[in-house]
């Protein structure tokens, strides 16, 4: 089944300690939709600008992604620059212009109400609860968000929260929006909320899944990042990382705890794809079978024995 985000497209200017760019494809909805593509066709709303350029809007649409919902209006698009230090976890936004962005109302064709598998990237939680409830009878809405909303907008972001079946944070957000050292803690305070799930993205530590399940099976299920030795540029993982969580369920329709569990893995390959690159450049040649491939990688480094034998004795 198709899948629907609504989200930011954008140009930015990034620098790490192995590079940069300047006025590269980005944006949360972009990078999404690159991974999630691979897996079922994706419908795209958001905005950009009248300089956003031809060449960026053709490889979407190489990527089988329907832009019915993709604005371009008058002014310039929104513009991002950041840099990072070798700790690659933690970027240092320099500049953030934006532009038509600023004023970003959702319009959805008609027919994308009708989207089964939903992702609302990170956005003004108002606008986030707007489109949830614009949704048909979705099977699965699952939610992104960051500090600035938790710190300003904590109320509306609950309310948005509420209407999601899956939520992803990032670790700080997660303790902060929580007021809490402890993840889990965390995690119970937002599956208070109504949804189902919350996964917490870890950076280059994996990711963590928290759920209301009746043991710890079902409750809990940690992912690696996949080993890499060498890394150019950790913008917009988090957003492939969602991508290939998202596009893997709905190439299966099915949301049940082990779906999502392997899911979690099939983001966190497609994410270690991103890094390798600076923008969407390693995702425009990527396939599923590189996908499967470090899948297999990941089963095989993550897997142990059972215990021989009684350690009491």
């Amino acid at each position: 089944m198709s899948s629907l985000v609504v989200g930011s497209v954008a140009l930015d200017s990034v620098q790490t300690p192995f590079g940069k760019v300047d006025d590269a494809l980005g944006g949360s909805a972009t990078y999404f939709a690159a991974a999630a593509s691979m897996y079922e066709r994706v419908s795209l709303v958001a905005v950009v600008g009248a300089d956003f350029p031809q060449q960026h809007i053709d490889f979407l649409h190489s990527r089988n992604v329907d832009l019915g919902g993709l604005q371009r209006v008058e002014g310039k698009t929104f513009r991002w620059k950041g840099r990072y230090d070798y700790d690659l976890n933690r970027a240092q936004t320099l500049d953030t212009q934006l532009n038509v962005f600023a004023s970003f109302h959702p319009r959805l064709p008609e027919h994308y109400r009708d989207a089964q598998y939903v992702f609302l990237a990170n956005i003004d939680p108002e606008l986030q609860s707007e489109v949830a409830r614009q949704i048909k009878s979705p099977k699965l809405i699952a939610l992104d968000t960051m500090n600035y909303w938790i710190d300003y907008k904590k109320d509306k972001l609950s309310e948005a929260m509420s209407l999601a079946d899956i939520v992803l944070m990032n670790e700080a957000e997660a303790r902060e929006y929580g007021n809490t050292f402890s993840l889990i803690r965390a995690a119970r305070k937002i599956l208070a909320l109504g949804p189902r799930a919350v996964i917490v993205k870890k950076g280059e530590y994996g990711a963590a899944l928290f759920a209301d399940g009746a043991d710890m099976v079902s409750q809990y299920f940690f992912a690696p990042a996949y080993p890499l030795e060498k890394i150019a540029d950790p913008t917009g993982a988090g957003d492939t990382f969602a991508g290939g969580v998202i596009g893997y369920l709905a190439k299966h329709n099915d949301t049940s705890m082990e779906a999502l569990k392997r899911a979690i893995i099939h983001g966190s390959v497609a994410a270690s794809f991103t890094v390798e690159a600076f923008s969407v450049d390693r995702l425009k040649s990527l396939t599923l079978d590189d996908i499967a491939q470090r899948y297999r990688d990941m089963q095989r480094v993550t897997h142990f024995e059972s215990m021989n034998g009684d350690l009491r004795t």
